[in-house]
């Protein structure tokens, strides 16, 4: 069985090694997670050298870019954070998600303060130095904050992607046509409920391609992922249940047809969780086995027991 490894801020699994000589300890990480994925902990300023504790760091505006710099001492430790980023590059390869600390000058993903150094005001408008380096070097990677993680559709929508990156992962290479139609055929009802017109370009493009480069290859996981972090919402949720009950139109009963049209509309209008209707589809999946679906990432994205889906 394929391990998947997760990158994370090692704060956030409890080390104290923030500024203060703290740790922001995530339960959600740690408890639940951390069950099913090999963490990968990094602390970028104590990997440039920095004790615990030690002076803060902030983002200031400076002519030549956003730079981290030390206040106390002035010092300026951009270039290390980012050399830092290449270095850990090894570590970094095969992980298929990352957790960074929010609000963080080295980790933040978004909505980092960034300070005017001639007044001191500052806007919450940057992202932190290696946070931006990940961004910039694995631009499929799914990122996520773990403040953030408390919202149940970032959560969910973040665990969906870092599965879904894992397989593309754990695809035998070179990458064949027909692993790219199984692959991609796996995704299509998750990018239906994502990104329909991506669901359709994607689809045209993947029938359409010969040769399997690695520009294409690259273009491809890239425009996915990109596709799958757009949420979800009910309306396109609902078009995906729709859709999946036709497969068992002529097998049910028209008690069974009923049911089922009750509980996908009463998703729809915020009455039941989504589990509701997927838990009535799996049940007639198994009653009446389909390949199609079966394989269809949508219905069993990731572990049941993380029960995400439970406040969707």
């Amino acid at each position: 069985m394929q391990t998947i490894k997760v990158g994370i801020s090692a704060c956030l699994l409890g080390d104290e090694v923030r500024f203060d000589g703290g740790h922001k300890r995530s339960a959600f990480c740690t408890d639940e997670l951390g069950r099913h994925v090999e963490f990968v902990k990094l602390c970028p300023e104590v990997g440039i050298g920095m004790p615990v504790p030690r002076p803060t760091i902030r983002l200031e505006q400076r002519d030549n870019g956003v730079r981290a710099i030390v206040p106390k001492t002035g010092e300026d430790v951009t270039q290390r954070l980012e050399d830092f980023a290449a270095r850990a590059q090894g570590h970094l390869a095969q992980i298929s998600g990352y957790v960074l600390c929010a609000k963080s000058p080295s980790c933040g993903m978004e909505r980092v303060k960034l300070y005017n150094p001639e007044n001191g005001h500052a806007r919450k408008e940057a992202t932190g130095i290696f946070a931006a380096q990940l961004q910039q070097r694995y631009p499929a990677l799914p990122l996520e904050e773990d403040g953030r993680l408390n919202d149940p559709m970032l959560r969910e929508n973040f665990v969906m992607r870092v599965f879904v990156y894992a397989a593309w992962q754990g695809l035998p290479e070179p990458i064949s046509k027909a692993d790219l139609l199984a692959f991609h055929t796996s995704l299509k009802l998750l990018l239906l409920a994502h990104n329909q017109q991506v669901y359709r370009d994607l689809g045209r493009q993947v029938a359409q391609q010969q040769d399997m480069t690695a520009a294409f290859l690259k273009s491809y996981i890239e425009t996915v992922m990109a596709a799958l972090a757009q949420p979800a919402t009910r309306a396109n949720h609902t078009n995906v249940l729709q859709h999946i009950q036709g497969y068992f139109k002529a097998a049910l009963s028209e008690d069974q047809r009923a049911e089922l049209t009750e509980a996908i509309l009463a998703y729809r209008q915020g009455i039941e969780p989504l589990l509701v209707p997927l838990t009535l589809l799996r049940h007639y999946l198994r009653e009446f086995p389909n390949e199609y679906l079966a394989g269809q990432r949508y219905l069993n994205p990731y572990p049941k027991d993380l029960k995400l889906r439970y406040g969707l």
